[in-house]
């Protein structure tokens, strides 16, 4: 009776560590260790609320999209993002799982925040996560994973400290406890409790201690890769007149009273040879384009960092899954969307027409936020037109080599079926508000539509200005070889042969759209 009025207070309290415990414990009694050991499934009978955690984990990342909503800059949504995603880390391991993905039965084991950013959009903040995964035989009867803290490559939090010593008040040390936003339920009383703690401890305590790796406080040390997070979290607290100090690596050298962090030379090492093995990025860091960089690295590369640097990343189950979460949006029309392009795909294929399509997952969570499947290994037009200064023809030249090359020719007949693929899906469906922030360009050459908003007459504000049937720039008849070219006449053979297969499958088209409107 008493641990189910425990788990009825922390269930949700992501400052508890213990959010997405329904406050079950047959996993934990004696009979549940047994089968565990035996490799045997274990039920639960305690009656325990099963979805409840799934349901909080959930309503954590809506309600992580609808706060960096009301924040006005980048820079600070994607510090508040870190934020957000330290707290929910403290909840994990758990018996939860990202229903975009549940095809594949996992439990979710840890959300680096450090790989975490918020997409491009006018008015609202979608945001990516990528999520490391165990998979699992059965999503309830599996036990849940043995929470393992961070890398043994650890040092002290000098550079808070440090920081604290111009003002005690404001120590970063219970920053993430004051100022990560509705998410964290702490009661005033341990926040007052914090602060007294935080300024009864005499500074020299605090300053360069080795680490105590038996008694091991996760809030008390990080691993290295998340020193670039603590960087901008500390810009952003900082004074004005404090932002242009030296580096605290640059100050622990020079402090007569500092100790030397603890280094593991494994961990360097398999630092070092993961630095060597990972290609720099086309696309520089760029604050006010966060995803560009972002999206465009190869998710194998992507996969091979993250699990280098996951304490989890050993276990033979780990996995990587990425999800969108998107929040202020009605997301039930971009479902209609990926439904009518996944039907469509199928009837090309049926009917042998070489269209190419990328449909998506959509996943609506309520009448105004839902998971969006990321399309991995992509960039926009957009974002080829801001970094690069090339038109799209000497980015492919770029990336897939000469006009007359095996690869250019390979990468031409990609684009050439995809576009006229998205051609007819623009002109079929009506869809609107096309630009290159919602075109992306695969790796292999494929041309990619996302965002439908917009679609069966429907126009932003309803202006309905745009008579174009589809978007087919000058650029794009560039990179077929012209508009005389036998490419631009196999693109137009395309166009007419899709349109010929779609008219004799329209029923399927028409009854999947009245069922959904």
């Amino acid at each position: 009776m008493e641990s189910g009025i425990i788990s009825k207070i922390n269930l949700g309290d992501l400052s508890s560590g213990r959010a997405f415990d329904n406050g079950c414990t047959c996993f934990h009694s004696c009979q549940g260790v047994v089968n565990d050991l035996r490799g045997q499934k274990t039920d639960c009978f305690c009656d325990a609320p099963r979805l409840a955690p799934e349901l909080e984990f959930i309503q954590a990342l809506i309600t992580i999209g609808k706060l960096l909503g009301t924040i006005p800059t980048k820079e600070a949504k994607t510090v508040q993002l870190v934020a957000e995603l330290n707290t929910l880390n403290l909840n994990l391991p758990a018996r939860v799982w990202l229903p975009l993905h549940s095809s594949i039965p996992h439990h979710i084991v840890r959300v680096p925040p450090q790989y975490a950013a918020v997409l491009n959009s006018k008015d609202k903040a979608p945001y990516i996560i990528y999520v490391e995964v165990l998979e699992v035989e059965d999503l309830y009867t599996s036990p849940v994973p043995t929470k393992i803290m961070g890398s043994s490559l650890r040092h002290t939090k000098s550079e808070e400290n440090l920081t604290g010593s111009d003002n005690p008040t404001e120590d970063p040390s219970i920053a993430p406890t004051l100022t990560s936003g509705p998410n964290n339920k702490t009661p005033s009383k341990a926040v007052n409790k914090s602060l007294t703690t935080n300024l009864s401890t005499p500074l020299s305590n605090h300053l360069f201690s080795y680490p105590n790796f038996i008694n091991d406080d996760p809030n008390d040390c990080w691993s290295q890769e998340d020193d670039e997070i603590t960087q901008q979290y500390l810009q952003l607290r900082r004074p004005r007149n404090h932002r242009d100090r030296d580096t605290i690596s640059q100050m622990s050298q020079d402090s007569s009273d500092s100790k030397e962090p603890i280094f593991v030379p494994g961990d360097i090492k398999r630092r070092l040879s993961e630095m060597a093995a990972t290609p720099s990025a086309t696309f520089s860091h760029d604050p006010e384009d966060p995803s560009a960089a972002v999206l465009k690295e190869p998710w194998e590369f992507k996969q091979r960092r993250i699990k280098a640097s996951s304490p989890y990343g050993h276990l033979a189950s780990w996995k990587l899954l990425a999800a969108i979460v998107k929040c202020g949006d009605d997301l039930r029309q971009e479902l209609l969307a990926s439904q009518l392009l996944e039907m469509l795909s199928k009837i090309w294929q049926e009917e042998n027409v070489p269209l190419w399509l990328r449909p998506y997952k959509i996943l609506c969570l309520s009448n105004d936020s839902g998971m969006i499947e990321p399309i991995l290994n992509t960039v926009s037009l957009h974002q080829i037109k801001k970094h690069c200064q090339l038109t799209l023809l000497q980015y492919f030249e770029r990336e897939f080599g000469p006009v007359d090359s095996k690869g250019f020719a390979e990468a031409q007949r990609k684009f050439l079926q995809s576009c006229a693929a998205y051609c007819l899906i623009c002109y079929l469906i009506q869809v609107k508000d096309r630009h290159n922030g919602n075109i992306l360009l695969h790796s292999d050459g494929h041309l990619i539509h996302i965002d439908f908003g917009f679609i069966l007459s429907a126009s932003p504000r309803n202006l309905g200005f745009e008579s174009s049937p589809f978007k087919l720039t000058p650029e794009f008849v560039e990179v077929m070889g012209g508009s005389g070219s036998k490419m631009f006449q196999e693109f137009k053979g395309l166009i007419l042969q899709g349109l010929i297969a779609a008219r004799k499958h329209m029923e399927k088209v028409v009854n999947l759209v009245e069922i959904m409107l």
